[in-house]
C-alpha cells in the first residue's frame, strides 16, 4: 500500500547551485527506482540554520513530497546518511489530514505563480 510522505532535507552550503541539484536527482533517482510517485518538490533555497551543524550556519532547503510504499523509507533514509552533502534530513509519513492540507497549500502557491 502506498503512503503519502514528505522529507525535507538541508544540504551542505559550500555546494554550487548545480551540486545542490545534482543531490536533489540523487534522491529523486532513489525514490524512482523504488516505483514511489513524486507529488510536488520545492526548493526552499539558503536559509539561516536555528544553530551550527557542522560549523556551518546555513544550508539549502528541499522539500519533496511523495507516495511510496514504507520500505522505500529506509533505503531514502540510508542515502541520506551515507551521504556527506545533507547535513539534516527528516522524514514525516502525512495522514489524510495533513495531505489535504498540503494540497491546498500547492494551489494556493501555483495561483500566486500565475
Amino acid at each position: 500500500m502506498m503512503n503519502q510522505y514528505e522529507t525535507v532535507f538541508i544540504l551542505t552550503p559550500v555546494l554550487s547551485d548545480v551540486q545542490a541539484k545534482e543531490a536533489v536527482e540523487k534522491f529523486k533517482g532513489i525514490l524512482a527506482a523504488e516505483g514511489a510517485e513524486v507529488i510536488n518538490e520545492e526548493n526552499w533555497g539558503m536559509k539561516k540554520l536555528a544553530y551550527p551543524i557542522q560549523k556551518k550556519s546555513t544550508g539549502f532547503y528541499q522539500l519533496v513530497e511523495f507516495k511510496a510504499e514504507p520500505t522505500t523509507i529506509d533505503k531514502l533514509e540510508i542515502a541520506f546518511r551515507r551521504d556527506e552533502r545533507v547535513l539534516r534530513f527528516i522524514t514525516v509519513k502525512m495522514d489524510k489530514y495533513a495531505a489535504e492540507y498540503a494540497a491546498k497549500r500547492r494551489n494556493k502557491n501555483s495561483n500566486k505563480e500565475d
